[in-house]
């Protein structure tokens, strides 16, 4: 063992690639920048493993244009949300303070811009993700609709809107710094405001990377991320880092392939940030019943520490404890479900996924969804150790000695209910489960959510049980 970890911890080959991944530009779903970034990925990981190529899928082009707020004679900067319609309308301006779903049933909103903060209250019991908050706007007949940034630094987010079946929204949408959203209500709430959007639409193409390593067999192992980023930064931490370590895993695991019991199947998916569209698409052609588990990293090496969502799969969570314990280092399991990244496609088929970030201590997603989304801001020693410990659980997860069951879809219906997302869910678009589910569903509401398993920060064999919600993503 001591050999590899040696290894893995001075090698460049991931972080290599994670400078070139931000080096190419706009890494858009559809864009030639993603291509690019997908075509350097196969070439990466045909290094080190077999069948390198990619899968080419049809998606809702759209590429940013102008996009403007403006109140009197000022003009406020902003940025157009992605799959935002061009549009420009006028109305009068209300701040929906955090805009939970209570906000806007209690106001009047019809016709009139709305804003948005992009965090909820720490006393709010579930994640309000911002296209619920659009689309709550759009049901209850805003013109349009900002998204105010809590975090300090003149930084407009970002984030998709639109539905699977309707890829465009239905009004303007754009997204405001949280010092130029307070100055904007400060000084004009209550006021006509003007909000306007340009974007090219049509159809375009995205891409999936697949490449494979281990034993020639039926039963796989997923390993995951995303290849494509939001136009206006590098994409380091979402998800350059993520692909970046699919790589790095790539090198590691062809050192160890004669330890693999079951097929890993390395994907970077495509057109994440639209909607999961490449992963839905894998997902949808691949049997479920030969998929031993998705290890999805995205939001990995932000912070030192490693955590995942388990969604209810507790042989998963026994790996993560295993390796933790052999390795000595704490790695958080939340068993709650988190369904705003590439695993959900498979995890709402019942499969068992995990969804691997690194936790930063920071409200919301932090620098991510911004300009500030730069390579700077992560550490290569978090890098390598993380490639360590996520090498060490691919392992645990392809070995024969663990065993994973597919859940029944309407438990997880049941449990998305009783974890108060499934009405976000159904508002969204984003709810895939038919009325099979709905009794199971509504005898489960009310159950209380399940803890977080945290790692001791003195050993990992030293463990406590604390309650959270964990990293939220989207």
């Amino acid at each position: 063992m001591t050999q590899w970890i040696g290894e893995t911890f001075t090698s460049e080959v991931g972080w290599s690639h994670l400078e070139s991944l931000v080096g190419v530009g706009n890494r858009m779903a559809g864009s030639d920048g993603e291509a690019t970034a997908a075509r350097e990925t196969r070439d990466a990981l045909a290094e080190f493993a077999d069948d390198a190529r990619t899968d080419e899928f049809d998606i809702q082009g759209w590429i940013r244009g102008d996009s403007r707020v403006q109140a009197g004679d000022t003009e406020f900067d902003c940025l157009a949300l992605p799959r935002s319609p061009t549009g420009e309308t006028t109305g009068e301006l209300v701040d929906m303070g955090y805009g939970l779903p209570e906000d806007f049933e209690q106001a009047d909103v019809d016709g009139k811009v709305v804003v948005c903060a992009s965090n909820i209250p720490s006393w709010y019991d579930r994640l309000i993700h911002r296209r619920e908050k659009y689309y709550d706007a759009v049901e209850h007949g805003a013109a349009a609709f900002l998204f105010r940034n809590h975090v300090e630094g003149c930084l407009a987010p970002t984030g998709s809107v639109g539905t699977a079946d309707a890829p465009l929204g239905e009004i303007p949408a754009v997204g405001i710094s949280k010092e130029a959203g307070s100055r904007l209500v400060r000084e004009h709430e209550g006021e006509q405001v003007t909000v306007a959007t340009r974007a090219e639409t049509g159809d375009a193409t995205s891409q999936n990377v697949h490449a494979t390593l281990g034993p020639d067999m039926e039963q796989t192992l997923l390993v995951t991320s995303h290849v494509d980023a939001h136009d206006i930064a590098e994409g380091a931490m979402d998800n350059g880092a993520g692909t970046a370590m699919v790589v790095e895993l790539a090198r590691t695991l062809a050192d160890r392939e004669t330890d693999l019991d079951t097929r890993v199947e390395f994907v970077c998916f495509g057109a994440e940030e639209v909607g999961l569209v490449g992963s839905s698409h894998l997902a949808a052609e691949r049997d479920p019943e030969t998929v031993k588990a998705v290890l999805n990293l995205d939001g990995v090496i932000q912070g030192r520490d490693l955590a995942a969502y388990t969604h209810g799969f507790d042989a998963l969570g026994s790996a993560i404890d295993r390796v933790s314990d052999r390795l000595d280092q704490p790695f958080t399991t939340n068993p709650n479900h988190g369904p705003h990244s590439d695993h959900w496609p498979f995890v709402e088929r019942g499969v068992p996924g995990l969804h691997v970030y690194a936790e930063t201590g920071d409200e919301g997603r932090g620098w991510g969804h911004t300009r500030a989304d730069t390579l700077d801001k992560l550490a290569l020693r978090d890098f390598r150790e993380q490639a360590i410990v996520l090498t060490e659980l691919a392992v645990e997860l392809a070995s024969n000695a663990t065993t994973t069951e597919r859940r029944d879809t309407a438990d997880i219906a049941a449990e998305l209910a009783a974890q108060d997302l499934a009405t976000g869910m159904k508002r969204t678009g984003d709810w895939p489960f038919d009325d099979d589910c709905r009794e199971r569903e509504r005898a489960t509401v009310g159950t209380k959510l399940q803890g977080v398993r945290r790692p001791d920060s003195r050993t990992a064999q030293q463990r406590r049980r604390t309650s959270g919600r964990g990293c939220t993503r989207a």
